[in-house]
């Protein structure tokens, strides 16, 4: 309702019902935010500005908030802009954070310092960082006429910029402005415990002490710069000291500062591992007093995952790996989901329980993801874990691989040199153990046994052997077993290389065997396949010439067939003639036969000419040919009519009727003996089989004419 009243432009009823609701929420941002932009248009500037910073300070990333108090004629707050800047920094976001810093600071000296055109100041700082008092960087700028103020309000933000340019490795410029502070304010403790910070980041371990004492003597009972105190001697090899101030640490704050119990019971753990001869009441003492001090810092915060670490470390370390296993895998999970905790002692820890469960598989991926996450494959002693997960897994290469890159990475570790010689002597006795070996493998292994003894007789050399913690028997006893093994494998490998000569030579005599008996296999199938093509080939060559045979008697048959045909179609005519005269004989009574065989006659001369009229002649001997048989065919006719006629006039049945019949028949065998007697010439030739059809119509119906009178001359005699 507020809204809607606020959208219509009714201020007093949406003030009114705002009001309402930040009697209820007093806290409520969007309800501070509304009050404070309705008292802009009431006019009511104070209050306005009251309830915008109001809103800012709960909510410093709303930046509508700032946006209404400059339109409310106020500045942000520097709180409001560093608080923002806090959080981006948290956020990881640190462009921004430097960005919300700037805003806060303003112009300053601080933007001078930071200048490019002012490098030669940043290096003069990097420079006396080794005498930290010496504040001559700040009287030179001031000498070359610049101002140096800082007001304290600004401190704060200075500070945080300090800690942003230093996590962001920018050291040097971090260490420009913590002491811009101390020049200042020479009581502001935490750019001490910074600059401490940065020295024990470049292992000046001594000029990080100094300043944290520079420190405590601001303020003796510190807890944080007690703590770090503490942490410095520890490291330092000063046990004792460093207990005590690990007590006075957790006295200063009766107890409630978490940081110092935890920092007490590492002491206590580390005290019960430490290289001297262990004690197994003390040991157990320490580690009790330990997993004391670590369950008492998980009362007091139950999401502290260091003191949880250090209990599952307790654990582990009285053999409880299950258990450990368990809370070191719970402390993973909650640092993974963490982007403010970096925590790769767990995956170390875990990787060790692994490791003393047997389980090396586990270990080696464990000991290698925590190397590439948090160290970049860079850390040499999770190497020397690793490779020591290879050796009890007894996988030599891969271990002597793992410290080769260690001794890389730390060429002056003079363990890491011996333990890559103990693992190259092990695979090579690990070899000659085999009862089957290579002549390769036997190779490799008088190799790495030569490494072996270069290495030891190395270490033996050394001046300072003492200094790393090593027996010079010891290693003089190696660089002997390294020989002796040498001298067998050398045998070794003579014999290996002799069986392997004869191998090969036997592997040859087979490959030969083989060889041969390829080409034989191969010869026979190539003689089968020559005798198959062979036998193909003469199948062939039986099948073209049945093929020619029928080919030439097909040709044979065609030039016979026209000089056949007209034969048949002479004797067929000299039947009819002689059938024309018995029906002329016996009356009408046969008729109707007679027309049938006439018309089956003619169908075959139609057929034979037909025959005639698609096949040509295949050259002027077979037209010869063709037409001297049928000349004679009707010659023979003309001696066989001539001789019937003969006898029927000696017996006294010559008919001058049937003359007068036959006359036509006969007159039409003339005619086509007369045609095939006709010229030779081929034009006519040509041209009487192109009219071959013509012929067969003419002489058909002059046959059935004949047949006609035939028989009206039949029916006149009877």
């Amino acid at each position: 309702l507020g809204q809607v009243q606020l959208k219509l432009g009714d201020f007093r009823s949406a003030l009114t019902n705002f009001e309402k609701v930040l009697e209820i929420y007093p806290d409520n941002c969007e309800t501070l935010k509304a009050l404070g932009h309705i008292y802009v248009q009431l006019g009511q500037i104070e209050k306005a500005q009251e309830l915008l910073r109001k809103a800012a300070k709960i909510d410093p990333r709303d930046a509508q908030a700032r946006t209404l108090l400059k339109k409310a004629g106020e500045e942000v707050p520097i709180e409001v802009l560093n608080n923002i800047g806090v959080i981006h920094f948290e956020k990881g976001e640190f462009e921004s954070a430097h960005q919300s810093f700037k805003d806060a600071l303003g112009d300053g000296i601080w933007l001078t310092l930071l200048d490019s055109k002012t490098k030669t100041y940043v290096i003069d700082a990097s420079a006396s960082m080794l005498q930290f008092k010496d504040m001559q960087l700040f009287h030179r700028f001031e000498n070359d006429g610049n101002h140096v103020e800082l007001p304290w309000n600004k401190v704060t933000v200075l500070f945080n910029l300090a800690r942003l340019l230093e996590q962001i490795h920018d050291t040097v410029a971090a260490s420009v402005l913590y002491r811009l502070i101390l020049f200042k304010y020479q009581d502001y403790v935490d750019a001490y415990l910074r600059l401490a910070a940065i020295a024990k980041a470049r292992n000046n371990l001594q000029l990080s002490i100094e300043l944290v004492n520079e420190a405590l003597k601001v303020n003796g009972k510190y807890p944080n710069a007690l703590s770090m105190l503490g942490d410095l001697e520890l490291k330092n090899d000063d046990w004792v000291k460093a207990k005590e101030t690990f007590r006075a640490a957790s006295d200063a704050t009766d107890g409630k500062d978490s940081y110092a119990t935890l920092s007490l019971g590492n002491w206590n753990y580390f005290a019960a591992l430490r290289n001297e001869k262990r004690a197994p009441k003390l040991e157990a003492t320490h580690l009790e007093k330990a997993k004391e001090l670590y369950t008492r810092v998980i009362v007091q915060h139950t999401s502290n995952l260091y003191a949880a670490n250090g209990a599952g470390v307790v654990l582990a370390e009285k053999g409880q790996f299950d258990v450990s296993k368990d809370l070191f895998t719970q402390v993973q999970e909650a640092a993974s989901g963490s982007v403010f905790v970096q925590m790769p002692d767990v995956w170390i820890n875990l990787a060790h329980v692994y490791f003393a469960q047997g389980n090396f598989a586990l270990a080696m991926k464990m000991y290698q993801n925590c190397l590439r996450k948090f160290y970049y494959n860079t850390d040499a002693q999770i190497l020397l874990y690793l490779a020591r997960t290879h050796y009890e897994a007894e996988q030599w290469q891969d271990c002597k691989k793992s410290l080769l890159r260690a001794i890389h990475l730390a060429p002056s570790n003079y363990t890491l040199r011996f333990d890559a010689g103990v693992a190259m002597q092990k695979f090579s006795a690990s070899t000659l153990q085999k009862t089957r070996r290579t002549a390769d493998e036997v190779r490799s292994t008088v190799a790495e046994l030569e490494n072996a003894v270069r290495v030891f007789s190395h270490l033996s050399a050394a001046s300072n052997l003492h200094l790393h913690g090593f027996d010079e028997k010891k290693i003089n006893t190696h660089v002997e077993y390294c020989k002796h093994l040498l001298d067998a494998a050398k045998i070794h490998r003579e014999a290996a290389e002799r069986e392997e000569q004869q191998n090969r030579q036997r592997q040859e005599a087979a490959r030969q065997a083989a060889l041969a008996e390829e080409a034989r296999r191969k010869a026979e199938e190539q003689k089968k396949y020559l005798l198959e093509k062979r036998k193909l080939e003469d199948e062939q060559k039986r099948l073209r010439q049945q093929e020619e045979h029928f080919q030439r008697v097909k040709e044979q048959w065609r030039s016979s067939t026209p000089a056949s045909k007209r034969r048949e179609r002479s004797e067929n005519d000299d039947d009819e003639v002689g059938h024309s005269e018995k029906r002329r004989r016996k009356g009408g009574k046969r008729r109707k036969k007679d027309k049938s065989s006439r018309s089956h006659y003619e169908t075959e001369y139609a057929e034979a000419d037909m025959m005639d009229y698609r096949e040509e002649p295949e050259d002027e001997d077979a037209s010869m040919n063709y037409r001297e048989p049928i000349g004679q065919m009707n010659d023979q006719d003309d001696d066989v009519e001539e001789n019937a006629n003969d006898r029927l006039a000696a017996a006294g049945l010559e008919d001058s009727d049937v003359d007068d019949e036959m006359a036509p028949s006969i007159t039409a065998a003339r005619r086509r003996r007369a045609l095939s007697e006709s010229d030779d010439d081929e034009p006519f030739e040509r041209q009487l089989r192109d009219n071959t059809d013509e012929l067969q119509d003419s002489d058909g119906e002059l046959r059935e004419n004949d047949h006609k009178s035939n028989g009206g001359a039949a029916l006149d005699d009877d």
